[in-house]
């Protein structure tokens, strides 16, 4: 069954589904990187409960107007509206009072949410309508989703990824310096109210699938764990849309395995066994990377001190220092330096009276600053540069 499903072997609608919810994860990648890079992450948690309300009034109206109320257009209407009051509402509290962007999203978020709560409440015992199912809008649920919703969230995501590329030029210079973009003619007012559009969008859409309470995590774990592999925008945002389908496709195809799994957490789940292989495997700011850098940078601490030690014919008393040192080839067996490690600690001697002759001479001040004691002088300094220490160390001193 679970290979059926990510192999998508388990019928028309469950395939339909699955690519829908993948072009789903795709679009809130993408766009959740530039929410990411303004430090706007939480504004999409706010739009996400803010949509709550108006799923369960938008359910009201439509069963007050003759309809049974699962008409799942009507239903993203009005948590457009809603997410878009609760949008407002944080900009306003904002501008208007004292309080900060994290205090305003955190009042919108929770009175939205509750009030959405209590309709939900309410909307269950209402006597007219088809209420069963409306809760899943909160986790997000696939099972019995109609080929047209599926192809409605796909084109909905897809035409949200379009938006994305269009605008993603403004929206990366506003996100790194406002100042340049304002200087440039770019409207920042404009650019935060198309970056807040998009994501009230993706949490619009795809509230069938991952559910109001989870889509934040669909918008932010994916440019998370890609920007662990590069430093490039345009690269992260690839990654990011390629980490939230992968983790779309993965979520809504497990959840087909079985009718009472729900869509919403499988997808944050599957997203965050990414963002997990990333923050392990990836090359630059990975664990990894990070604990080989580490292992390097004790290698070179040792076999310097060693050298500095071989040169002023001091014992080495560390087995770590002395087993590199023998594999370097720079000790026999009996603890003797060989003639390359004879060579290289008369070499690192010198190198360390540059340095100190270097950190006392007020011209060489902006190279002193770059030392780290274990770089090769000639990696800091120009061949004049090393001639003019060497004047002031004297022939002695470098022979």
């Amino acid at each position: 069954m679970l290979w059926d499903a990510l192999t998508l072997g388990l019928g028309y609608n469950a395939t339909l589904v699955t690519l829908g919810a993948a072009m789903l994860g795709f679009a809130a990648g993408a766009t959740g990187v530039f929410l990411y890079l303004a430090r706007r992450a939480l504004v999409s948690d706010a739009i996400g409960h803010a949509t709550l309300p108006g799923v369960v009034a938008g359910f009201m109206v439509m069963v007050a107007m003759g309809g049974e109320g699962r008409f799942l257009p009507g239903l993203m209407v009005g948590a457009a509206v809603s997410a878009g009051l609760g949008l407002w509402g944080v900009s306003w509290l904002t501008a208007r009072t004292r309080l900060g962007e994290d205090a305003a999203i955190g009042a919108v978020l929770s009175v939205f949410y509750g009030l959405g709560v209590v309709l939900l409440t309410v909307v269950q015992v209402m006597q007219a309508g088809r209420q069963a199912g409306l809760e899943t809008f909160l986790l997000g649920a696939t099972a019995g989703m109609l080929r047209a919703e599926a192809l409605m969230i796909a084109g909905g995501g897809a035409l949200v990824l379009a938006l994305v590329f269009v605008l993603r030029r403004p929206m990366t210079i506003a996100a790194f310096d406002p100042g340049y973009a304002a200087g440039q003619g770019i409207g920042l007012r404009a650019v935060d109210l198309a970056m807040m559009g998009l994501a009230l969008a993706i949490t619009v859409i795809g509230l069938k699938v991952v559910g109001a309470v989870m889509i934040v995590a669909l918008l932010i774990i994916p440019p998370v764990a890609a920007r662990l592999w590069s430093e490039r925008v345009d690269v992260v945002v690839i990654l990011a849309g390629a980490f939230g389908g992968a983790a779309g496709y993965l979520g809504a195809a497990l959840s087909a395995t079985a009718p009472g799994l729900p869509t919403g957490p499988l997808i944050v789940l599957a997203g965050f066994a990414l963002f997990a292989l990333s923050l392990l495997m990836a090359p630059a700011r990975g664990v990894l990377a990070a604990a080989v850098r580490h292992w390097r940078f004790q290698r070179r601490v040792h076999l310097r001190q060693g050298l500095l030690a071989l040169a002023g014919d001091q014992p080495i008393y560390e087995p770590l220092t002395l087993r590199l040192m023998r594999r370097a080839g720079l000790l026999r067996g009996d603890g003797v330096a060989t003639a390359r490690g004879r060579a290289q600690a008369a070499r690192a001697r010198l190198d360390e009276r540059r340095w100190q002759m270097l950190r006392s001479l007020p011209e060489f001040e902006a190279a002193a600053a770059r030392h780290d004691g274990l770089s090769p002088l000639e990696d800091i300094l120009t061949p004049d540069q090393i001639a003019a220490l060497d004047r002031h160390l004297g022939p002695e001193a470098v022979a």
